[in-house]
């Protein structure tokens, strides 16, 4: 049997290389009725999981599915295959001698919130993947809090179609602005880690330019939340000076 995330997907490569076997879907929300359906399956009997991109696992279901077999005893193998984690990684020009993959940026603003904090503390590089129709987002939020990164954003890697850019956030947001960066396809963002003697200046006036564009996008409330959390200066005391500069 094989065990993927979506037959009608997978089914397309099996039969352009002359596989016919029994395909389970295999979900996070049904990943507990999969491993008592197969549980059934243990002796003498071959179960394959794959993924539909990329390799199993990677944010992706079936690490409960592993785990079970393992706890029973019974053999666990992983062919290696394609993840854009590792070549995103060494397309960078980073050092990812160590690295931190963080996933998927999240949905909401507080996960976003919540997701940038963590990793802007981080002294290794950063990598992690981005959706289509959050990219523009993430680039808004990352042009603040990783300014004066290096960071490195691919798609469409090993394929026909591949691009990586690298360079300032700023700089990768030109790319799109003159249409060199096509927003369509799955993202993997490379952030280079923090240095430990880089200081954040804590004077509201050397972020000037910065409160200005965020302004363009955020409201006042959200400008001071990112403000106050980058600088550590006091909310009462950021909220007043960027209200005098929406003011101006």
């Amino acid at each position: 049997m094989i065990v993927c995330e979506n037959p009608k997907h997978s089914i397309k490569l099996l039969n352009k290389l002359g596989i016919k076997k029994k395909l389970i879907s295999l979900h996070d929300y049904n990943e507990k009725l999969v491993i008592q359906r197969l549980s059934n399956h243990m002796a003498n009997k071959k179960i394959i999981l794959i993924s539909d991109a990329g390799s199993p696992l990677i944010s992706d279901p079936g690490f409960k599915l592993v785990r079970y077999y393992i706890e029973k005893g019974v053999k666990v193998t992983s062919v290696p295959g394609p993840s854009s984690i590792i070549p995103a990684g060494q397309l960078s020009g980073i050092p990812i001698n160590q690295f931190y993959f963080a996933g998927f940026f999240p949905k909401s603003k507080k996960q976003m919130d919540e997701f940038l904090n963590e990793i802007k503390i981080i002294n290794k590089t950063c990598i992690f993947f981005v959706s289509t129709h959050k990219i523009k987002e993430c680039l808004d939020l990352l042009e603040f809090e990783f300014q004066d990164r290096l960071i490195s954003l691919s798609k469409e890697l090993t394929k026909l179609n591949e691009k990586v850019f690298v360079g300032s956030v700023n700089e990768i947001k030109e790319k799109i602005t003159n249409q060199e960066l096509n927003l369509k396809g799955e993202f993997v963002i490379t952030v280079e880690g923090k240095t430990r003697n880089k200081m954040i200046s804590t004077n509201l006036e050397d972020h000037n330019e910065e409160i200005y564009k965020l302004l363009k996008k955020f409201s006042l409330t959200d400008v001071v939340e990112i403000v106050h959390k980058l600088t550590g200066i006091t909310k009462n005391k950021v909220y007043k000076w960027v209200l005098s500069l929406k003011k101006s």
